[in-house]
């Protein structure tokens, strides 16, 4: 009969556990209030302390019922798309079914979107019954959001005990920024099929450039005999060194090449000092809009099949498709991983894109309001010659115009809508 019990021991550690995380917090300290209560009314003989245990413990008991019940649900979460665009509704649906042979009891099905929760009370389902919840996530930004993971949930309405189940794993929904087509507007811009000629000499390429006397080792393939036949010197052919169409955008993730517009029309001390909200807003309105400008740059350039980079002072962005690279995108801000601003501004900027794509033909500087001239002219001094630059300024509202200080044309972009125009403007 003895050798029959169970020892406490050989009850599993994971099932105590989740016994104990039944009881929330506030259940616990229920629990601290009925013990204190009954040990300070039997000391002391005082009954009031006698019945606040009494109460304290008469509400854990009641709490009980609500969360038993088994849990025999399958739960499918769906998305209708895991990308939608900025100020599009993402619409999903979260679906019930009871997978046993026995009826169960109401539950409440919780479903974490990002930082919210959305709750759907799902009723008593028979065997084999289903119910179906639709809802809808708007999307006032970009980001990329977590949906779920869904989770069944009994408890009672003083949250005292609370017991949960994870029925459906989460998904990943991508908030893209919004971006223009440019179509005509980039083929300027974005079109060579056979490379684009540079300052740099080459014994053997596509661009002719002119006659030199022979040395030797050189390709006797080149020698031009026309030449030889007239004045009795070889002569080989020169040429321009080509490059492929390699198309780098670059945006800036300083906080502080966002904001405010330097001004020397009015003195300093004279100017209005923006509230900092106002200056927070005015920051992340060029951000989103400069974000939107490398976007449909980016876009453009993957559409046309142009060899891409899209960096930042951190990190360069995966470019393999539209989706890829709108994905990347969808999750920028203009903090570091570390939380902190980048002390990196287009200067630095520009030095990355050196190193890392020092063969590109055309590099596009996007940044805020904030960047002075100086640091324009500055960035394009440090980019390997030969290469065409052009800087964006993003400030919402303004007039759209085109600039250039020296070979590199500077365009502001007021509005997204501004942007095709603007490209042909500067390719005219």
């Amino acid at each position: 009969m003895l050798a029959s019990v169970a020892p406490l021991s050989a009850v599993p550690l994971s099932a105590v556990r989740e016994r104990l995380r039944t009881v929330t917090g506030f259940g616990r300290a229920l629990v601290v209030v009925g013990v204190l209560g009954l040990i300070i009314g039997r000391w002391l003989g005082w009954q009031e302390f006698t019945a606040l245990a009494a109460v304290a413990l008469a509400l854990l008991a009641l709490a009980v019922p609500f969360v038993l019940g088994r849990n025999g649900y399958d739960v499918r979460l769906d998305l209708g798309s895991n990308r939608v665009v900025v100020g599009e509704q993402a619409v999903g649906q979260v679906s019930v079914r009871n997978a046993s042979r026995r009826a169960l009891l109401p539950v409440r099905i919780e479903l974490p979107v990002g930082a919210g929760l959305a709750a759907f009370q799902v009723p008593r389902l028979a065997a084999d019954g289903s119910h179906d919840d639709l809802f809808v996530i708007p999307t006032r930004r970009r980001a990329v959001l977590v949906v779920g993971p869904v989770r069944s949930v009994r408890g009672d309405p003083l949250g005292l005990l609370r017991r949960s189940r994870e029925n459906a794993p989460a998904v990943t929904l991508f908030v893209h920024p919004r971006t223009v087509r440019l179509d005509g507007s980039a083929t300027g811009l974005l079109r060579d099929l056979e490379g684009t000629p540079t300052a740099h000499l080459s014994s053997d390429d596509m661009s002719f450039h002119a006659l030199r006397q022979y040395v030797p080792g050189d390709d006797l393939r080149n020698v031009h005999w026309r030449s030889f036949a007239r004045t009795g010197t070889v002569m080989v052919r020169q040429f321009e060194q080509t490059r492929r169409s390699h198309v780098a955008v670059a945006l800036s993730r300083n906080p502080a090449d966002y904001g405010t517009a330097p001004s020397s029309a009015e003195p300093a001390a004279a100017a209005r000092k923006p509230h900092a909200d106002e200056s927070a807003d005015e920051s992340a309105d060029q951000f989103e809009l400069a974000i939107s400008v490398c976007g449909s740059i980016g876009l453009q350039a993957v559409l046309d099949e142009k060899q891409l980079t899209v960096l930042t002072q951190e990190k360069v962005m995966p470019v393999e498709n539209a989706a890829r690279l709108l994905d990347g995108l969808a999750g920028l801000d203009r903090e570091g991983a570390n939380g902190t601003g980048s002390a990196r501004d287009v200067v630095h900027l520009a030095r990355h894109i050196g190193r890392i794509v020092p063969n590109a033909s055309v590099v596009v500087l996007v940044f805020g309001a904030a960047v002075e001239p100086a640091r324009i002219r500055a960035a394009c001094r440090v980019l390997p010659q030969g290469i065409r630059v052009i800087a964006v300024r993003c400030v919402p509202g303004a007039a759209l115009a085109r600039g250039s200080m020296g070979a590199t044309d500077v365009l502001t972009v007021g509005d997204l809508s501004d942007l095709p125009l603007g490209l042909r403007r500067v390719i005219a």
